[in-house]
């Protein structure tokens, strides 16, 4: 195994979203919730030993994970909650469709030099809500963000071997 020598830890925000399976990332993402996992703690006592608890594992749940960017043209997000919900069909009543409404999702997360560091992929995840526009005001000076809110079976970490270490050389100097 290489001597890994970095000391620092990696920014959040270089980062970015694709679908697994797929070389082009998702455009525009700037925010992705943080991955977190919680297992239940089970508690017993032995019947001898009344005045001791022992801990087991229990459930392992995973929160939803959020993914915002600001509203363009692209309309990947919409097609993928309309996946699970359609407002009307070609008949003109009300349709759902679970039809390939699960995706998978590779989150890269890449350091000051560009490399990637880090690889996650999320299992099965689908659009358990959508938000195609936020509040709009007239008085206000930002962004319009879009935001999809995924559930998912869970995530693993990708074992990817190291980047050699990025060496910045200061050219003017010399």
């Amino acid at each position: 195994m290489p001597e890994i020598t970095r000391r620092d830890p990696f920014k959040n925000f270089r980062f970015r979203v694709k679908f697994s399976g797929t070389t082009a990332y998702i455009a525009g993402i700037s925010k992705v919730s943080g991955l977190k996992r919680t297992t239940e703690v089970i508690k017993h006592r032995d019947g001898g030993d009344p005045g001791t608890s022992h801990k087991l594992p229990g459930r392992t749940e995973y929160e939803a994970i959020t993914l915002e960017r600001g509203c363009t043209v692209d309309t990947v997000f919409e097609e993928w909650a309309n996946r699970v919900w359609s407002f009307r069909n070609s008949g003109g009543g009300l349709e759902t469709s679970l039809k390939d409404f699960r995706r998978d999702l590779v989150i890269d997360v890449f350091d000051e030099g560009g490399q990637q560091v880090l690889s996650y992929s999320v299992h099965n995840c689908w659009v358990s809500e959508y938000q195609a526009l936020p509040d709009l005001d007239a008085n206000a000076n930002a962004v319009a963000f879009e935001h999809v809110k995924l559930e998912h079976h869970g995530w693993v970490r990708e074992r990817t071997n190291p980047p050699q270490e990025s060496q910045f050389t200061d050219t003017a100097s010399g």
